[in-house]
């Protein structure tokens, strides 16, 4: 155990400090400070020594120089148990620093500022911080580092019961705070110097990409029983998502079912209207939309295939209330996702005790943003999320009949909902709820008849979305044998006269988005 006799703060972030420093100062410790946060220990009425006092050497050029001495470094690496060190440090009037409180300059919100200069930016990279971090880090075994604010009272309290001193457990694991973050630190200024070319002007992928997440929880096991895995989530998440969702009710979360969560989360954040959606295997087997109730989105989404229903994962895009939970605990399903639920609606959840029931913070007034990571063997991919979509007023028709309004309607929702099924996607919807779908499939004509062969409603009077291109008119053609009426899809087949001409043929109303939502 180390015994605090000896501190130096010195924070960006001053949030508690003084508190903090109080208390250390009530324990007869004595505490080395600089700059800002000397002058606010001192407002507070804290005895503070200055770092240049102690060092005997001023801070310099623009304050880019004030920790960086021998007094300091020498006093948070000696090994105060060895008399080699003990020695040396006597021998050049280096006293042990035995506690560092130190957090960095903000870069990170620095460059997140629209317009941030380079110059700006360089400005706020910490030097000082981090090397002393490190240091005392480093020699954890004799120095307590605190990097978060939020370790302050529990660091206080350790040492008002232990008279002074700081367990080497403790020490140990605040050490392992110190080297995520400045491996974070380090990241982000890899990571955005990376991204400007030789005019500052940014291109968006780094040569080096450094990226670092957060363990949120161990799971029993990956996707099958004989593979280990855990649930890593981002900083400072800025949306709803599954990662940042509440676990209310059920049993721990498989990595299957934080898969088919994000899918269903994902695919219902796409409407305003009140929705529902059941994944099964990370694709939409029901989607739809209501103008009443969230009950009957929900009842009409698990219509468009019940069978496939059974065992989904629900995403509604609502508060949940007393009849749509009622609905969803009248057959088996293993999760729900949702902004909201009454009180009561959550009594009816608990009647099903295995079921996993996540919160999400409001769907409205968010920004979505940031990568799509896959991991390939020996390498990632790394891409924009895929958030774009069309707009229905500049579609390009491209066949002699235009589509009508409900047409119109009707292809929004599928295209919608086509974004979010692995490709090759087909979906027949109506304008309020899906018909078919057909997912995943090699051949899209294949995707076509098996959406048609799902269909659990008539295909009669609905719409099609298809992902990609049409490669061959055959899409065309099991699209009318099913009595499709108007046809949406990106376009850019070298066979698209052919295409065009198959659905004049048979007075299809036909447009190219000329936007594809491939999705592997």
């Amino acid at each position: 155990m180390a015994k605090i006799k000896r501190a130096l703060i010195s924070v960006s972030d001053k949030e508690g400090i003084g508190q903090f420093a109080m208390g250390l100062n009530g324990m007869g410790v004595e505490i080395l400070s600089t700059g800002g946060t000397a002058s606010l220990l001192k407002e507070k009425g804290i005895p503070i020594i200055s770092v240049s006092d102690y060092t005997g050497f001023p801070e310099m050029l623009d304050g880019r120089v004030k920790t960086l001495h021998p007094k300091i470094h020498g006093g948070l690496l000696g090994q105060r148990g060895k008399k080699e060190h003990l020695d040396k440090m006597k021998e050049y009037g280096i006293k042990p620093i035995d506690m560092v409180i130190v957090n960095l300059y903000p870069f990170e919100e620095t460059i997140a500022k629209q317009g941030c200069a380079l110059s700006e930016a360089i400005e706020n990279i910490d030097i000082g911080g981090p090397t002393m971090l490190r240091s005392a880090a480093k020699n954890y075994i004799d120095v307590t580092v605190i990097v978060d604010p939020g370790d302050y009272e529990r660091v206080l309290k350790e040492m008002k019961e232990n008279d002074g001193f700081i367990s080497l457990d403790t020490n140990f694991q605040l050490a392992k705070k110190v080297f995520q973050l400045t491996a974070r630190y380090d990241g982000a200024i890899s990571n955005y110097l990376g991204s400007l070319d030789n005019k500052e002007k940014r291109h968006g992928f780094p040569e080096i990409l450094t990226l670092q997440f957060k363990r949120s929880q161990g799971l029993r096991y990956g996707e099958n029983p004989h593979q280990e895995a855990a649930f890593y989530i981002e900083r400072n998440i800025n949306e709803p998502c599954v990662s940042n969702a509440a676990q209310l009710q059920g049993k721990e979360l498989s990595f299957n079912n934080i898969i088919d969560l994000d899918a269903a989360l994902e695919t219902v954040k796409e409407f305003q209207e009140i929705a529902a959606v059941i994944i099964k295997h990370t694709n939409p087997c029901g989607v739809a939309t209501s103008k009443k109730s969230l009950v009957d989105a929900y009842c009409k989404a698990r219509d468009c295939d019940p069978i496939s229903a059974f065992g989904g994962i629900v995403g509604l895009n609502r508060k949940v209330d007393v009849k749509t939970a009622a609905e969803i605990v009248s057959t088996f399903v293993e999760a729900i996702i949702a902004p909201g639920y009454d009180e009561d609606a959550l009594e009816i959840l608990k009647e099903k005790k295995d079921l996993r029931v996540l919160l999400v913070p409001s769907l409205e007034g968010y920004l979505q943003e940031g990568y799509d990571l896959k991991k390939v063997g020996g390498g990632l991919l790394v891409q924009d999320r895929d958030l774009g979509m069309v707009d229905f007023k500049s579609l390009k028709v491209v066949t002699k009949r235009s589509p009508t309004e409900d047409e119109l309607t009707a292809m929004s929702f599928a295209w919608k909902v086509c974004k979010h099924v692995k490709s090759n996607a087909i979906v027949y919807s109506t304008p309020d709820q899906v018909v078919g779908i057909g997912a995943g499939q090699m051949s899209r004509v294949d995707s076509s008849r098996i959406a048609v062969m799902k269909a659990n409603l008539p295909t009669e009077g609905t719409v099609l979305a298809s992902d990609a291109m049409f490669p061959f008119r055959d899409g065309v053609d099991t699209a009318a044998k099913a009595g499709v009426t108007a046809i949406i899809q990106p376009g850019g087949s070298i066979k698209d006269k052919e295409i065009i001409k198959a659905a004049n043929e048979y007075n299809i109303a036909m447009v190219f988005t000329m936007m594809r939502h491939f999705r592997h």
